[in-house]
Order: C-alpha cells, then sequence, then structure tokens
C-alpha cells in the first residue's frame, strides 16, 4: 500500500510541493501504524511494522527516515551531539533534516547540488565555500561515489574540518578493488556498472579508507548488525578524524 500510495503522490505533486506536504501525509498514514514491535530512533515512533521498500530497505511510516538514517542519527546522538557544535552534512535524507532543525544551540549547514533533498545551501564538495577548520562534524553519507574528482572532494573535507573533529563517512561498498571508469558516462552504463545511473565508481572498503588516508585522515572502520526492532541493517560506516 505505502509504495502505491508514494508513486501516487510523486505524479500528482512537485516535488517542491510535496516535500512541504509530505509530513502531514505521513502523520495520516502512520496513523494507523502504530504499535510497540519496532522502534524509531529519528521521530521516537512506535510502529507496528516498518514499512519494507522494493530494495529491502525498511522506511519509518511517520518520518521517512531509512535505515541508515536511524542508526546515523542514534550514533550522532550519542557520541557528538552537544550545545555549539558545528556541522556541515552533505545530502541528508528529508527526516533528518527536519530532525537537526528541532535541534537547539547548533550550527547545522546541509547542502544539495541534487535537488532531491531539503538544503540550506549548494556546495560543490571538491570547493567547499568555508574557511579552514571550520566543523567539527561533518556527515558524508552516499556522496563520494557521485564524484569523479574524490580526492579533491577528501581534501576539501580535510581543511574545513576542525582538528579533533570528525567526518562520518557510507558509501556502497564491494569486495577487492575499487570499481571506477571514467569511459563510461552514460546513464544506462552507470546503472549496469555501479548499481546506479549518477554513480562514477563502487568503493571497496580498504580502498576507499587508503584514499582517505591520503589526504591525512585517520579512520577507523565500524561494522554494525542488524537489528530488528530499531530496523537496522548491517552496515560499515568509516569514521575520519584530523
Amino acid at each position: 500500500m505505502y509504495n502505491i500510495l508514494k508513486r501516487v503522490f510523486t505524479a500528482i505533486f512537485p516535488k517542491k510541493t510535496l516535500f512541504r506536504i509530505e509530513p502531514y501525509f505521513r502523520k495520516c498514514y502512520a496513523f494507523f501504524k502504530k504499535g510497540t514491535q519496532h522502534f524509531c530512533s529519528v521521530c521516537n515512533f512506535k510502529t507496528s511494522s516498518f514499512e519494507r521498500l522494493p530494495n529491502a530497505d525498511l522506511l519509518c511510516p511517520n518520518c521517512g527516515s531509512l535505515s541508515r538514517d536511524r542508526r546515523l542519527w542514534k550514533l550522532i546522538a550519542e557520541k557528538y551531539l552537544r550545545s555549539n557544535i558545528q556541522i556541515l552534512d552533505f545530502s541528508p535524507s528529508r527526516s533528518l533534516f527536519r530532525k537537526w532543525k528541532k535541534v537547539s544551540n547548533i550550527k547545522h549547514i546541509a547542502s544539495d547540488l541534487s535537488g532531491d533533498f531539503i538544503a540550506d545551501v549548494s556546495y560543490d564538495i571538491t570547493q567547499i565555500p568555508e574557511k579552514d577548520a571550520q566543523f567539527d562534524l561533518i556527515i558524508c553519507y552516499h556522496i563520494l561515489e557521485h564524484v569523479v574528482d574524490d580526492i579533491k572532494a577528501m581534501s576539501e573535507l580535510f581543511r574545513v574540518l576542525k582538528p579533533n573533529g570528525t567526518v562520518l563517512i557510507q558509501t556502497p561498498f564491494k569486495d577487492g578493488e575499487i570499481y571506477e571508469d571514467y569511459a563510461i558516462t552514460s546513464e544506462s552504463e552507470r546503472l549496469i556498472h555501479f548499481g546506479q545511473e549518477d554513480h562514477v565508481r563502487i568503493y571497496s572498503v580498504d580502498g576507499l579508507k587508503k584514499r582517505l588516508e591520503s589526504v591525512g585522515f585517520s579512520i577507523i572502520v565500524n561494522q554494525y548488525k542488524k537489528e530488528e526492532y530499531l530496523g537496522f541493517s548491517n552496515e560499515i560506516i568509516l569514521v575520519a578524524k584530523k
């Protein structure tokens, strides 16, 4: 039912209008999904079940968070969130953008170039228009696989991060070596080779770690297990420190 409603609303409403009214539609839908079997760490909603998407990811019926959003917010709330922290967030999910804007005594800047997300600014990650050592925390989730000059992007992340600051990084991963071929430029070919029309590579965990280390970061690779109650999946998150 959820996936059918999503297709209908997406066909009817322009993207900006849909973004604006989406929370109200979700609240109405979530009324019928209340329960105690699962809990969303983003919106604190207790539900009988998460919505299973075509890619098998689990979506919160109340706020629209995905499994990676829920784990990310839990990690941030437990380890990084504090008063006066300065955060740069690349293409956050709409659920997390709305969550951030309810948190007081922080400076949160959301950036997006694609137009598929809600954001404050549109920064090119390879040329971030911020001064050196500006941010305590940078969130770079599912961004670097879209960027041709990823080393330049990594260098910019290092530049604008404060000493002892943290970048949380996630991308799709594969075994073996990084797979990239800049001769592949069409959307149809990128879909075949990289799994999505706007991806330019598939990282391996070790390959991404080495590239981040090459620009100065120290890297910790954290692996997390699936968790049913909170709707978490098996995940790998790289923690980059300056």
